[in-house]
């Protein structure tokens, strides 16, 4: 008989009002931290809540693509579980070692496709919709274009075909990085002692906003979504201080296109400038 906390993550996933309270929940918290100790005063063009929305409606589709991939999610989870395959069934995990390499292996395919997509031109032409932001707050997080949702989403399966994570490890890691992204992306100021102590196991706000910088080598750093332990492993953490930090890209587009909706969506398939 499995814990009632094991059993609550095991069918989240049929129970959207609950996955949208903890979105939504997390965005106002976050919100209103941003209010009390911002990072940064942030020039938005037009005001917060206009670019609040432009980015809202990035993750109203993000989440439409991921409630849709869901149904094969659940299906390669029950198949990984009926035939007894991938790493939690061949190393005859118990419980806590399954939530474990779930959550780890679904970690490092959020590490992995981002860092695929700063890698491969093609692919950084959706993925640089989230560094056109010249504004990162907590409503950055989902700004995704719908073709960089839908390669996430095609890695998240990968790993779980691999792993074999069940559903509760899924969902488990699924709220942890809603948490995450929130946190990360999150217009706060921390610390730094606090912030440099959090960033040896999880992704730190100063850490992931080094990522959002706009000059490289920092802009292809610091990949990861919830745990640091990738990015030091394969040598792509990077630290910067926070003062230093400046958002948007130096390269490939125009600035004040940031909060073009059209444009945004158009983007990748028109000729890119170098």
């Amino acid at each position: 008989m499995w814990p009632e906390w094991i059993n609550y993550f095991q069918d989240l996933e049929q129970r959207p009002a609950e996955r949208l309270a903890l979105l939504v929940g997390g965005l106002l918290f976050f919100w209103i931290l941003e209010g009390a100790i911002p990072l940064f005063q942030l020039p938005y063009q037009r005001g917060k809540l206009k670019h609040a929305g432009i980015n809202f409606v990035f993750t109203i589709i993000h989440l439409i693509i991921h409630t849709l991939l869901a149904i094969l999610i659940v299906a390669l989870s029950d198949w990984c579980n009926q035939q007894s395959f991938g790493l939690v069934y061949w190393s005859n995990a118990g419980i806590g070692l399954t939530i474990l390499i779930g959550v780890l292996a679904l970690d490092f395919s959020s590490w992995l496709v981002h860092w695929v997509m700063h890698q491969q031109k093609f692919l950084w032409r959706f993925h640089i919709i989230h560094h056109s932001d010249q504004k990162v707050d907590v409503t950055t997080g989902l700004r995704h274009h719908p073709g960089d949702s839908l390669l996430r989403g095609i890695f998240f399966l990968l790993l779980i075909f691999f792993s074999g994570a069940p559903m509760y490890s899924v969902m488990i890691y699924q709220t942890l990085v809603v948490i995450a992204t929130a946190f990360t992306h999150a217009n706060i100021s921390l610390p730094a002692t606090v912030d440099r102590f959090l960033s040896w196991i999880l992704i730190s706000p100063n850490m992931h906003k080094v990522h959002h910088h706009w000059k490289q080598p920092y802009t292809d750093s610091n990949y990861g979504a919830v745990f640091s332990v990738w990015d030091r492993v394969f040598g792509t953490f990077r630290f910067l201080d926070a003062k230093s930090i400046q958002y948007g890209i130096d390269r490939d587009y125009p600035k004040e296109k940031d909060e073009d909706l059209v444009n945004l969506l158009k983007s990748p398939f028109q000729k890119q400038t170098n």
